[in-house]
């Protein structure tokens, strides 16, 4: 997945909304007021194989299974400038399945969300 894809993806969630708290170079993915993924482009200008921006995507993440994540896929690492317990950074360089990625934004949204009133939980829960 590449940056295009993963906003997409990210803006298919239900009641989703893009800010910028942290300056135009970082968009924050928020339901309901709640953040739950971050994406920018990679540190210091990073470049794939073929010359493209390596963007990274922050994710919120149960914290046993943020540890194995990282375990398994050197792109997967603790979070940039976030609870490296409870966040992970993922580096969209091509090495994560798409289908994996797919799961841990799903997983960071369903986290978020569980942590919600139950008021604001069942309106979302009316959207999926």
């Amino acid at each position: 997945m590449n940056q295009h894809t993963v906003h997409e993806y990210l803006m298919k969630k239900p009641l989703v909304m893009i800010t910028q708290p942290f300056g135009q170079d970082v968009d924050v993915y928020k339901v309901n007021h709640k953040m739950f993924a971050t994406l920018a482009e990679g540190k210091e200008g990073q470049t794939d194989d073929e010359g493209n921006l390596v963007w990274w995507l922050n994710l919120k993440c149960d914290p046993d299974e943020a540890q194995a994540l990282r375990d398994i896929f050197p792109s997967v690492i603790p979070g940039y400038h976030m609870n490296k317990r409870l966040w992970n950074t993922v580096i969209l360089d091509g090495t994560v399945p798409q289908g994996e990625i797919e799961r841990m934004i799903d997983n960071s949204f369903d986290l978020v969300v569980a942590n919600m009133p139950e008021k604001d939980r069942k309106a979302i829960e009316l959207h999926l």
